[in-house]
C-alpha cells in the first residue's frame, strides 16, 4: 500500500484556559493528550508520516514521549509560531523536506483533539479526493444566534446550513501550500486551514465528523474525555 498522506499535528498553543498547565501533557486515563492524538495517526494505514509542531517548551518532553510510546511514523518535531497559520506553514515546510516518497496529501489536526479514530482520518482522505480539500464537521444541533458588540441578537441563521468545524482537515498538499503562499490580509483572522483555502478560491468538502472528537480546552473537557475513554474501554 502506497501511503501518500502526511499528517501535521499542531500542538504549539499556550493552553491559556487550562490554568497554566500545558494541555498536551495532561493525561486522560493515564495517557498524555498528545500521545493519544499521535496514536490515532500511527494506527491509520493511510498515514505515512507525521510532523509534530510543538510549543518550544515541550520539545524535550515530547521527545521522551516519542521514545516511551515507540512512535514509528513521527518524522519531524519542530517548534511552532506565534499564530496557528505560522505553525501550519512551518509544518508544511517540514513535510516538503521529508525524503521519498513525496506526500500528495496532507492532514492538519489539532493536537488537543485526542479522541479521533483512524477511520475518521481515512474517511477524510476519501472525501478530499473529490475536491482536493475536505474537513471533518458536525451538523449544528443547537439554535445559533449572531450578536453585535453589545451582545444584542442580530440574527438567527438557518440551522440546517450550519456545520461545526473539526479536524482533521485534509488537502492536496499543493492546494494547501499554494493557499498559504498567497495569504492575504483577509486571512489574518482565519482560525483554520479550510478558511485559508476558501479565501484562495478553492472548494472545500465537509464530511461528517465524530461527536467524541472533542477539543481539550478547559479542565471540564478532560473530565468529558475521561468518560469517553472509559466508555471505549481503553
Amino acid at each position: 500500500m502506497t501511503q501518500t498522506l502526511a499528517a501535521i499535528i499542531v500542538a504549539a498553543g499556550r493552553s491559556q484556559r487550562m490554568g497554566g498547565a500545558d494541555k498536551q501533557l495532561r493525561t486522560i486515563a493515564g495517557v498524555p493528550v498528545l500521545a493519544r492524538t499521535v496514536a490515532a495517526f500511527e494506527e491509520c494505514e493511510d498515514v505515512g508520516a507525521i510532523v509534530l509542531v510543538l510549543n518550544p517548551d515541550n520539545m524535550g518532553g515530547t521527545a521522551e514521549m516519542a521514545a516511551e510510546y515507540g512512535w514509528s511514523k513521527v518524522r519531524a518535531m519542530i517548534p511552532g509560531g506565534e499564530r496557528r497559520q505560522d505553525s501550519v506553514s512551518a509544518g508544511l515546510a517540514a513535510v516538503g523536506r521529508l525524503s521519498e516518497p513525496s506526500y500528495e496529501w496532507v492532514a492538519v489536526h489539532d493536537g488537543a483533539r485526542p479522541l479521533l479514530t483512524p477511520g475518521l482520518i481515512s474517511r477524510g482522505l476519501a472525501a478530499a479526493q473529490e475536491f482536493g480539500a475536505a474537513i471533518a464537521a458536525l451538523p449544528a444541533t443547537d439554535t445559533i444566534k449572531t450578536v453585535d458588540a453589545e451582545l444584542t441578537i442580530t440574527g438567527t441563521p438557518e440551522r440546517s446550513n450550519l456545520w461545526l468545524a473539526q479536524t482533521p482537515q485534509i488537502f492536496r498538499t499543493s492546494i494547501l501550500a499554494g493557499a498559504y503562499e498567497t495569504l492575504s490580509t483577509q486571512s489574518e483572522g482565519a482560525t483554520d486551514c479550510a478558511r485559508i483555502v476558501e479565501l484562495a478560491g478553492r472548494p472545500v468538502k465537509v464530511y461528517e465528523g465524530e461527536r467524541t472528537n472533542i477539543k481539550i480546552t478547559t479542565p471540564l473537557d478532560l473530565l468529558m474525555a475521561e468518560a469517553i475513554v472509559k466508555g471505549r474501554g481503553r
